[in-house]
């Protein structure tokens, strides 16, 4: 090799390896959930949606009793909390829902990727029985269409705004709890967080901290009925 070509050797190689990072980068960059509006904010279920999609691939959409409870209704009544609490540790995946300073509950969860799942003190402000989630970029692989997603709790703090729509939620569309999956919510199996929505109150404070090891995510999905 002439001396000469040893610089541009080096300028391409440091050229590609900026662009490969770039590349790498566009789902995190591009891939958000949509917000929501909090003042028209309800329950809604639709049996009539039978596919959803994730990540651009498509999925059956499972149909769920809510025990009779009437969808349409928001519980957003302000409750008295001074013994619950729960806590969020990203690092290990793990939900934990204490009373009275005695853990009740403790769940494998998945956060966001990208370190979307923000830390920090928040509360919950509103549980909704069913609603649509939808977000991210078809050109980048990230899409989903989720329609009836389960026992949904949205949580805010001053930083994290309402309409952001950050929230605990049931999730049907995976089954890898323990590696981060979600564009920033906290992901739960559907039967746990149906039992942490019935004990959970409004204004019962969330605590999420911790950051999680980036290389968890390269574990291999695992989507359940996938391609339809």
């Amino acid at each position: 090799m002439k001396a000469w070509q040893l610089p541009l050797l080096i300028i391409l190689l440091t050229f590609l390896s900026f662009t490969l990072a770039y590349f790498k980068s566009l789902p995190s960059l591009f891939s958000w959930q949509n917000q929501i509006n909090p003042t028209n904010l309800k329950s809604f279920y639709d049996p009539s949606e039978k596919v959803a999609i994730f990540n651009n691939h498509s999925l059956k959409t499972p149909s769920f009793d809510f025990d009779n409870k009437v969808l349409g209704d928001t519980d957003t009544q302000d409750s008295v909390v001074d013994n619950k609490r729960i806590e969020v540790d990203l690092a290990t995946q793990h939900l934990y829902a204490y009373e009275d300073n005695n853990l009740v509950y403790s769940f494998v969860i998945s956060s966001g990727k990208w370190d979307r799942t923000p830390n920090g003190t928040f509360k919950i402000w509103t549980k909704i029985l069913s609603q649509k989630m939808s977000g991210g970029s078809k050109e980048l692989g990230t899409y989903y269409y989720l329609p009836n997603v389960p026992y949904i709790m949205f949580f805010y703090n001053e930083k994290y705004e309402k309409k952001l729509g950050f929230s605990i939620h049931g999730t049907y569309w995976h089954n890898n709890f323990g590696v981060p999956m979600s564009h920033g919510c906290i992901n739960m199996r559907t039967a746990e967080v149906k039992d942490l929505y019935s004990w959970a109150n409004i204004n019962t404070p969330i605590i999420i901290y911790g950051k999680y090891d980036a290389k968890l995510s390269s574990k291999a999905v695992n989507l359940p009925n996938a391609d339809l």
